[in-house]
């Protein structure tokens, strides 16, 4: 049976004190008034002048008690049925980076390449609408986000809105989204510690409207292993423990009844080069040794990565079977399959309409891992196995069933090939393939017939914006 656990019952305790000391003696820093004043009067420790909260234990053992007694009870005997995840899409994708597959050419996002990639999303996945999936280097970053709802509502007929960092500009989003009727505009970006303990002001101020407005204490940990935090393994574990306690803790000081989550993608350092990795063993390792420690200390599932954030510079098979793989890794661990990707090239940085395509192939490819095998007289094929007998006469190429079922029943991918690993020519064959298939969406696109009043008003907001932020 394969080994989904990786710590042994001897060692919760010296981790969960490791956590406990770390939260009494180190604490969190968190630049923001309104969060320590919360912990100050929920029994935290608080040095104002520095901006850092320490827990007592006995503080940190109670709350801990409370968390477990809440924790949901799933209980798993190793054999869930398998759900293959879904196909990627070009929602939040939120790259620094365009990877332009037909000039081999890496580029800073900007506002033409993301017009693209609004016009592929639109006619690849209608139904799911396309949101901020790059970031744009040509406009200000103070109204960045607004910019782009903007192109979305000139260039996609669903605007699934923004990505965002700095709550001041939720204002601005809010009344985009009642002049043009569509909610859900603003996403607030996931907040997570500037490891070890840190809490920046514009990510503590966003964990804080969050928690006003009904969004969980959560915290994503996606810092480097030797470098934002311990080399080691139970290193890690022991501080990723602290901070996901300390933010709870906190979420729970601003607001009695908030839900609590977390998730680890922890990245590792080649220390030769100074190359980081969020797809490599050793990072996936410590993802899955972060989320069983939680587990079992907390009684809380969190997290554990995916197959995104491969090291992979360039679109191709080798970044879709990386993704893959981590992916399935994840899941012969946690029983849950993680996402394979969604176009990321170089550790997130880099989006690449190609890869998306190859992302998506490889997320159905998985489907006929899923089940259920369909049991009837017509898929047993009886009259066909008689006919056949011993294939004195023939074989089932000839059969009627095989006619009637192999397109259902044998994998027929587009992009990818059955024929295998063949050299060069088989990556560059899989790269024009979807190259081409990448023209032809976004030569069926066709741009929404948006109402001129409206988006005239939506510019005046991203203006008024611009004058204000900017300042």
């Amino acid at each position: 049976m394969f080994q989904r656990s990786l710590l042994k019952d001897a060692d919760v305790e010296p981790l969960g004190e490791a956590a406990l000391t770390i939260l009494e003696k180190v604490g969190a820093l968190y630049q923001n008034d309104e969060i320590l004043k919360a912990l100050d009067a929920a029994g935290a420790r608080v040095d104002y002048q520095r901006q850092v909260a320490t827990f007592p234990r006995k503080m940190v053992s109670e709350f801990l008690e409370a968390v477990r007694k809440e924790a949901p009870k799933t209980p798993d005997d190793g054999h869930r049925k398998f759900s293959p995840p879904g196909e990627g899409g070009l929602f939040h994708n939120l790259s620094q980076y365009f990877y332009d597959a037909e000039k081999r050419e890496r580029r800073i996002g900007n506002k033409r390449d993301y017009i693209e990639l609004l016009k592929l999303g639109d006619v690849l996945h209608p139904e799911r609408g396309v949101g901020h999936c790059i970031l744009l280097s040509d406009v200000p970053a103070a109204v960045e986000p607004l910019e782009a709802t903007l192109l979305q509502f000139e260039y996609a007929h669903k605007p699934r809105g923004a990505y965002v960092q700095d709550v001041r500009q939720v204002p601005y989003l809010m009344e985009m989204e009642a002049i043009s009727g569509v909610q859900g505009l603003h996403w607030l970006a996931n907040c997570g510690f500037s490891s070890p303990l840190r809490f920046g002001k514009d990510i503590a101020d966003r964990f804080v409207y969050g928690i006003k407005h009904g969004r969980p204490a959560n915290l994503y940990v996606m810092t480097v292993s030797g470098a934002g935090m311990p080399v080691s393994v139970a290193g890690c574990m022991a501080l990723c423990g602290a901070e996901f306690v300390a933010n709870w803790i906190a979420g729970r000081a601003l607001n009695p009844n908030c839900p609590i989550s977390a998730g680890a993608w922890i990245a590792t350092m080649d220390m030769r080069t100074g190359e980081t990795s969020y797809s490599a063993f050793d990072a996936v390792m410590r993802n899955l040794a972060v989320r069983e420690f939680m587990l079992r200390w907390t009684g809380m599932t969190i997290g554990a990565g995916g197959g995104e954030y491969t090291a992979a510079k360039t679109p191709g098979l080798y970044a879709a079977l990386e993704k893959a793989y981590n992916a399935m890794t994840i899941a012969a661990f946690t029983g849950s399959h993680a996402s394979v990707g969604i176009g990321h090239l170089d550790g997130g940085l880099s989006m690449s309409s190609v890869q998306l395509l190859l992302d998506r192939e490889m997320a159905r490819t998985l489907r006929h891992l899923a089940g259920p095998v369909e049991v009837s007289p017509e898929t047993i094929a009886l009259d066909s196995i008689l006919a056949v007998g011993h294939a004195t006469n023939g074989n089932y190429m000839d059969a009627d069933s095989t006619v009637r079922h192999f397109r259902a029943a044998l994998w027929l991918p587009e992009l990818l090939e059955r024929v295998g690993w063949a050299g060069a020519e088989t990556e560059e064959k899989a790269l024009a393939k979807a190259q081409k298939k990448v023209n032809e969406f976004v030569a069926a696109y066709k741009k929404p017939d948006m109402d001129a009043d409206k988006l005239a008003k939506l510019r005046q907001v991203v203006e008024r914006a611009r004058k204000a932020l900017s300042a």
